[in-house]
This record gives structure tokens, sequence and C-alpha cells, in this order.
């Protein structure tokens, strides 16, 4: 498989106008500019987003004018493509401390010495009221509201802001002023993407493309997403990464393998011959995992993870690095296992502390403590008491001498 091929293929959901006339214009020899923004409605990127890098890097790898826009202006707005409810408005300080760190953390994927950063709110911070009436009258609100998602909100009494309804022609504005040919974007893209190609087209006669990518699953099987929990964020560190990913359903080896690594399709290949002849999945997954963390730390790193996986979850052994945390000893001696989550902020909350505790997440040493008014200090050894929430979140609790 080429060059071209594959990164029109590998992790594509769909491109329009068509895979045919966009490989034509990359064959062509003309340098296209192409561009993927990201809102930095967050703090972290998380593996899901490395398959929309690992496509600008391509781009960028065959010689084409990429851009890596940070939507700094449109986080004001707020893109609701695959929300069930209107996103909060963030400020601008917010903004500005998410997007702090996008950078180092894309780099992983990224090489930013082949891509220009840039920031919406450069051009959409100057738009005039009558530039953005005459950039509203391109769209129908009809369109918008026609939205799965928004036609729930609506048909169920739901508010939907009437600044929503300006995002797709706000993000289309960043592709005509860009001069894009090619957009990148996971498929809830598609219709603020396509919005892009309508100014291109009205505005400038000009043909455009879109390359919709396919969606990493999270580690409980749905969509990547910090709303959700299940993500591998790319600044995770080593042994947190190798054991989310060994937590992954047996079924999204194969996905894992070709959305969120570089290892050749022909190799990936044979890694699903494998599994479908019945080799164990969990050392194929162990390989997925070394090589993810590779990728995004180091090989030490990888080895190291994979050490400390087998001896603390596959054989049950304590880490020698458990952080150990000091309270009042009139606080030990009066506090249940609720408590203590709370207390040492293995847990959010006091009522997350009270559901993982009763659905059997918790273990004081090995032992499992499902009632959430247990005392800890008649199961203290030494006086101290290792509890465990999950297979990765431990502590020892002292008290004060």
């Amino acid at each position: 498989m080429d060059r071209i091929e594959e990164l029109l293929t590998r992790g594509v959901a769909n491109i329009i106008p068509s895979k045919e006339e966009l490989k034509k214009a990359l064959s062509s020899g003309k340098k296209l500019n192409v561009y993927l923004g990201i809102d930095p409605t967050a703090t972290r990127i998380h593996l899901g987003h490395s398959v929309i890098l690992r496509k600008l890097e391509g781009f960028a790898g065959l010689g084409h004018n990429v851009t890596f826009l940070i939507g700094d202006f449109t986080a004001l707005v707020g893109d609701t493509s695959d929300k069930d409810a209107e996103r909060p408005v963030l400020t601008k300080k917010q903004i500005q401390e998410n997007f702090k760190t996008y950078k180092n953390q894309a780099e992983k994927i990224l090489d930013f010495s082949k891509v220009t950063i840039r920031y919406n709110s450069e051009w959409l911070n100057k738009l005039s009221f009558p530039e953005i009436i005459k950039l509203a009258q391109q769209f129908s609100f009809g369109d918008f509201a026609s939205r799965e998602l928004i036609r729930k909100r609506l048909d169920v009494g739901k508010r939907v802001g009437l600044h929503e309804g300006l995002y797709p022609a706000v993000q289309g504005y960043d592709s005509y002023f860009l001069d894009t040919d090619v957009q990148i974007g996971g498929t809830d893209q598609t219709f603020n993407m396509q919005a892009g190609r309508i100014l291109q087209k009205k505005w400038r006669n000009k043909e455009s493309f879109i390359v919709a990518t396919e969606f990493l699953m999270g580690t409980d099987g749905r969509k990547m997403s910090k709303s959700w929990g299940n993500a591998i964020w790319l600044d995770d560190n080593p042994q947190d990464m190798f054991a989310k990913i060994m937590a992954i359903n047996d079924t999204l080896i194969v996905q894992y393998f070709t959305l969120g690594t570089n290892v050749e399709i022909k190799e990936i290949e044979t890694i699903k011959r494998e599994i479908q002849s019945g080799k164990n999945p969990m050392e194929i997954k162990k390989e997925l995992a070394r090589i993810i963390v590779t990728e995004l730390h180091s090989k030490k790193d990888a080895l190291d993870a994979q050490e400390n996986f087998e001896k603390t979850v596959q054989r049950k052994e304590l880490p020698a690095d458990i952080p150990k945390l000091i309270f009042p000893k009139n606080f030990v001696s009066n506090a249940t296992i609720t408590d203590a989550l709370e207390k040492s902020e293995m847990v959010s909350s006091r009522s997350e502390a009270k559901r993982v505790i009763e659905q059997g997440g918790t273990a004081v040493y090995d032992a499992k403590i499902t009632d959430p008014n247990a005392p800890i200090a008649p199961l203290m050894k030494n006086e101290e008491i290792i509890i465990r929430v999950g297979k990765r979140n431990i502590v020892k609790i002292g008290t004060e001498s």
C-alpha cells in the first residue's frame, strides 16, 4: 500500500466528495492547504485525538501546507455536535489555561517543525457585525435544527442556544480564511466541516475536501471522551497508560493497533490472523501496550510499565512505591472506609466512595470491602492500612506518631 493510499484508507470513515478525487489532487504535485482544528475545552488530549493527529502528520509528511488550528475563539461558542446538552460557556482565562499544554501533548504524535500553529481568534475577533450577518446568511437554520441531537433536544423542550447555530458557520469561516483544500476531523464534525466546503464554493468558487476519521473506542467500548472517564490520555504516566490499554476489551485490539499506533498495516493483518487462530489475546494486548507506551514515552518506560503490570495486577504483588498518607490518630480511630477514601482523595466525592465500595471495587490489602460503614481501625496492621480502589489506585495510610 503506497503512502497516499494508506493516508486515505487507514482510519478513514468517509471522504467528501470522494476518495478518488482527493487521491487525484494529492497525486497532482500541487501543495494542498490542510487543517485540523481543536477547541481547547479541556487541558488534555487523549489517544482518540491521535487518529486525526496522525492523519495531519501524514499530509505534512507528503509536503503539504498543514495548519494545526487552536480554536480559542470557537471554544467560546461551544460545539455541541456530540452533546445532548448545551456546553457551558468557558471564560477566556479557562481557554488560555487549557491550550497551554496542547502543543506539548500533540507533539508526541505530530512533528511541529512541519506544521503551522494558528489561533482562530486572529481573524474571528476582527469580524464586524455586518460581516457576521453576511456569514450567517450563507446557511439555513433549518439544516442545523434537523441534526439528530439538536432535534431531540428541541422535541423534549430542552434549550438550544442561538449561538450554537452559529458554531458551524464560524468553523466554516476558519476553513475559508485559511483557503483550505482539505479539512480533517472525526465523523461527528462532518456537518461543521461541510460549512467550510460551502463557503469555499460560494465565495471562492473552489472545491475542497473533507476527511472524516473513525473513532477510537474508549476503555469501556464507547467513544473515547473525557466526559465518560474512559480516556487514555497522551500525558498519562507510562504505568497508567499500560494498565488502561490492558483493560480494553479483546475485540478492540485490532482497532487500537490500527488507529492508535504506527504499526504497518501488513503487520496488523498478521496480528488479526493470530487472534483469529486462537493466540492468547493477553500476550497480543501486552505487545499493543508496549508499542503505544513506547511511541508516546520510551521503550524503557514501556518495559518498566509491563513489569509493574505483571507484578501488581497479574501476580497481585504490591508496588514498591505506594504513596503514604499520614492522618491524625483521632481521625483514623473513628474513620470508616468511606471516610478514608474521601480524605485520601482516591475518589472525587463521598457518593463516589460509597458507590465503588458497594460495587466491590475497594480492597483493604487483598480483602474486598463492600460495607461503606466498615471502620478501618480494626483492619490496620502496625498502625498502617493499605487501601486499593480498582487495580491501580493504591495508597498506604498511617497515623501521626
